[in-house]
């Protein structure tokens, strides 16, 4: 693969300041730095156009989750085990990614958004308080299949990891968006962790870009962890729908083009 130019890196290096700002409020940076990393590395494989993705997204969520840590104070008996399951599932994905193909997820992962989008337009109060709807024991096991199974999809796919771990700790733990966005970030840090305990000894990581990428993508984090702290979990809630929005578009494209 021939060296990137100083203009692709300046550009990429844009793409992951919005994508970890996005990533931060409400997760999707993906969206943004994946499709970006494709077409500024036209000669990279699938795999390290991947693992880069990685190298930079974990810079963003590193910095997020410690300003959300510091400033929200997210409850450990949650994201202590969704993070361990998290990382676990992230693994387990990343192994069998090779053997499901792409197409098959763009129609099961298109249904869910659209779900997820309307249940949380329908449901203006969703998310504003938190109101947990489990306790003890149950809660803890809501936890570690929420990691596990959005852990799971990381590893073998990815993108929009950090909205499908804010829908589930709103929707179905129970936490206002604010407190959930902060628990997401702890979560998506460990499934980028995991892949790249994957990728790195597989010498995938194209390092420069990565680390070009990350230092943009850590820029974007810290801003977009402080204007979700600020605002508030109604500003959050608007910024996961027109988010949520956009990842059906996109996603929907495509499958309207295989068609």
């Amino acid at each position: 693969m021939s060296e990137p130019t100083l203009t692709v890196l300046a550009l990429l290096a844009l793409a992951g300041l919005v994508a970890g700002y996005v990533d931060a409020v409400v997760g999707g940076g993906g969206l943004i730095q994946l499709p970006a990393l494709l077409l500024g590395l036209p000669g990279a494989s699938p795999v390290e156009v991947l693992a880069t993705n990685k190298l930079g997204s974990i810079c963003g969520t590193s910095v997020s989750s410690i300003t959300y840590y510091r400033r929200v104070r997210p409850d450990p008996r949650t994201f202590l085990p969704l993070m361990g399951f998290a990382f676990t599932g992230s693994v387990l994905g990343a192994f069998v990614a090779s053997h499901i193909p792409r197409s098959a997820f763009d129609p099961i992962v298109l249904v869910v958004l659209v779900l997820v989008g309307t249940y949380i337009v329908v449901k203006p109060d969703l998310g504003d308080e938190t109101t947990l709807r489990f306790g003890g024991h149950r809660h803890t096991l809501m936890a570690v299949l929420t990691g596990l199974g959005v852990g799971f999809y990381d590893g073998a796919l990815g993108p929009g990891t950090g909205s499908f771990f804010v829908f589930l700790l709103v929707g179905l733990l129970g936490y206002n968006f604010l407190e959930a966005s902060a628990k997401a970030r702890l979560a998506n840090w460990a499934t980028n962790l995991a892949a790249l305990c994957v990728f790195v000894p597989q010498g995938a990581v194209l390092w420069h870009v990565g680390l070009t990428l990350g230092a943009a993508n850590l820029v974007g984090g810290y801003l977009g962890a402080r204007t979700a702290i600020a605002r508030g979990a109604g500003f959050v809630r608007a910024f996961f729908i027109v988010v949520v929005a956009g990842f059906a578009v996109r996603i929907g494209g495509g499958v309207v083009g295989l068609w």
